[in-house]
């Protein structure tokens, strides 16, 4: 079958694939003259080889705290990069926020066809590639992972290390309006002691239109990117990593377990004395057990009486309380109050948590076996019974379960005896929250994860706004949505039962908490109990 076109609509379909063609060419984009020197490569490659600095014009290497190369106006022509800029400008972003950052990202450019963006990749991952190899010493691969990243006001990525299979050198190209120490946003470089963790930051750099700054990923390049404090200014950059043969990394640090600690024997007359007596009402603890195991979560206001409560809210904004940091970056940051320092009526609050009492409040409040009082579940009477009816038949030759199948009753039955013999305990912390205080997931959290009461108590917050930070979230492990979100408010008991596959976070307390209110801070008695 044959058919005819008329000759004005073939030339208008070459016209068309000419325009598009046109469309999508890539710029070519020249490379700072630096790189083309010899000399100039030759002793930065000396320099990266024997840890010492180097700096010649425009190209900077240092290697305190680790290995970092600065080469300002990278690319040479200006226009490419007003270009660059513009085309970077007009991507769509995607809001990126969990434990470690807040800022907006756009999708991997390592497919867009913008003529700008294609002329830089391919200079990146050609050229420069080549030439940074000879640096290293090291063959790159071609592996393309490049993205781009906007900051804006209260924006951050706090402390961590980029380290991932694969990942050799790490690259920051900033393109930003004239740029200050006082608008944040600087990448921050962390000294690490002998367990390999960060420990103090000693380098802030600021970030500076057409510069291109690389580090080598390894076990000690903690950084951080500060929050960006400017209310007017985008941080704009470019960023990814060249791939090729991962450094050697030593065993990772386990940090010691928290001290857990049994019951101190108080009576119920401390909860007389502390306790809301709407919540020591026996019908009313059933109505509090039924929506927790509904939900394994509750909150309670207006917990403490409000005497008490006003007495230890003042009382925590004491001088004679002594506070210590809480490290190291890359999992916390908040202070903790030293125990022995307390005024009296904070100490008997922190008492009262821990009181025999308190933990058999706790039982009638969730359902958990948290004092011997507490009666056996009837999902554990169930178990047994099943247990039992599986022994008598397996016994009498009538069950034919799989290996797997014992093993698993065998473990179920261990567990069974685990909970009859384990004493309940706790741990706990009173924390001071204020503008730059967080906690991350990390691998040592979620290998340790076990069932868990989380108790989280807070002072000082009457004017504390969700978008200040400072919440609790909570994440199935691996993943980033959201599983439930705590609040802090003043005098409200948040309860909440977690499983192995469950972690929390506190969410990063950003500029805004200060900006009206100089010193802003609040606190909050921080308890985990176990079975």
């Amino acid at each position: 079958m044959s058919s005819k076109r008329q000759h004005g609509e073939c030339v208008n379909t070459k016209e068309k694939k000419k325009k598009k063609k046109k469309k999508t060419s890539e710029e070519t984009a020249h490379l700072s003259a630096a790189l083309e020197d010899e000399e100039v490569k030759s002793a930065v490659k000396e320099a990266w080889n024997h840890k010492t600095h180097y700096s010649y014009g425009d190209v900077e290497l240092d290697c305190h705290p680790f290995p970092h190369c600065i080469i300002k106006n990278f690319i040479h022509s200006e226009t490419f990069v007003e270009n660059l800029q513009r085309e970077l400008l007009g991507l769509n972003f995607h809001e990126k926020s969990n434990d470690l950052y807040k800022f907006k990202q756009s999708d991997d450019l390592k497919k867009r066809t913008d003529p700008h963006i294609t002329g830089l990749r391919s200079a990146m991952f050609g050229r420069f590639r080549s030439w940074l190899g000879e640096v290293l010493g090291v063959e790159l691969e071609p592996t393309v992972d490049i993205s781009c990243a906007r900051y804006e006001y209260t924006d951050v990525l706090l402390c961590h290390d980029d380290e991932l299979e694969g990942r050799r050198v790490a690259f920051i190209l900033y393109l930003v309006p004239p740029w200050q120490s006082s608008d944040g946003g600087t990448l921050d470089l962390y000294t690490t002691n002998s367990d390999f963790q960060p420990q103090s930051i000693v380098k802030s750099l600021v970030p500076s239109w057409n510069t291109l700054l690389l580090f080598e990923v390894s076990p000690v390049s903690f950084h951080q990117v500060s929050e960006v404090l400017s209310q007017d200014k985008c941080r704009l950059s470019m960023s990814g990593w060249f791939h090729g043969p991962s450094l050697e990394r030593p065993s990772r640090h386990i940090e010691p377990p928290v001290p857990r600690s049994l019951h101190l024997p108080r009576d119920e007359t401390l909860l007389l004395e502390w306790v809301n007596p709407v919540y020591l009402d026996i019908s009313y603890q059933e109505q509090v057990q039924e929506e927790f195991e509904d939900s394994s979560e509750i909150q309670l206001k207006d917990f403490l009486k409000e005497e008490k409560f006003k007495e230890v809210n003042e009382a925590l904004r004491c001088a004679e309380i002594q506070w210590t940091r809480r490290g190291p970056a890359n999992k916390r940051y908040y202070d903790v109050a030293s125990l022995e320092t307390l005024p009296q009526c904070v100490s008997a609050c922190w008492e009262l948590l821990r009181s025999e009492a308190f933990f058999l409040l706790l039982s009638n409040f969730t359902g958990l076996r948290l004092h011997y009082l507490c009666p056996a579940d009837d999902d554990d009477d169930d178990e047994k019974k099943d247990e039992e009816k599986e022994k008598k038949e397996q016994g009498d030759g009538e069950a034919t379960g799989s290996s797997t199948e014992s093993t698993a009753a065998a473990a179920a039955t261990h567990k069974s005896k685990d909970s009859e013999l384990s004493t309940p305990e706790c741990c706990g912390e009173l924390r001071r929250w204020s503008h730059g205080g967080y906690t991350l997931l990390h691998d040592g959290e979620a290998t340790r994860a076990e069932y868990a009461l989380d108790l989280v108590l807070p002072f000082g917050c009457a004017d504390w706004q969700s978008e200040f930070g400072g919440y609790t979230c909570y994440v199935a492990n691996e993943e980033d949505e959201e599983l439930l979100t705590v609040y802090p408010e003043d005098n409200s008991l948040a309860l909440v039962y977690r499983d192995k596959e469950t972690l929390k976070f506190v969410k990063h307390v950003n500029h805004k908490s200060c900006c009206d209110s100089a010193g802003r801070a609040f606190y909050d008695f921080s308890f985990v109990y176990y079975e």
